[in-house]
């Protein structure tokens, strides 16, 4: 299991409008093109640099495809990724204000303190 590719991936992906599009409509496809082609980038390099050994879980990409964020939360991805990317995905599908972010709230509440371990 890799907390900081999961990171990586909601990071990346969260910060590029058409990426954030593509994973709402085609998760799947999505996880699928962003694993072979960008997991092993180095971010930040002026050098386009990549590592070779980063994949996703069995588990990960399960939970990545099924746009699973409590999955995601219990895998350890940071939760104020996984809020933000969702928030831009999902927020137009409620309509009152707030409404996925208390939906959000709503299925993470079972978790107690420790809460899973973030760190990477």
């Amino acid at each position: 299991m890799s907390r900081y590719l999961l990171n990586k991936f909601l990071y990346t992906v969260d910060r590029d409008p058409e990426l954030v599009e593509r994973y709402r409509d085609d998760p799947h496809g999505t996880v699928t093109w962003w694993e072979a082609e960008r997991a092993n980038q180095i971010l930040n390099c002026h050098v386009p640099e990549a590592s070779t050994w980063l994949r996703f879980t069995d588990e990960e990409r399960e939970a990545l495809t099924g746009h699973d964020y409590v999955r995601l939360f219990a895998l350890g991805a940071h939760p104020f990724l996984t809020l933000t990317l969702f928030i831009a995905m999902f927020e137009r599908d409620h309509a009152e204000p707030l409404g996925f972010q208390k939906e959000y709230a709503r299925r993470l509440a079972h978790f107690s303190l420790p809460y899973p371990d973030i760190a990477t």
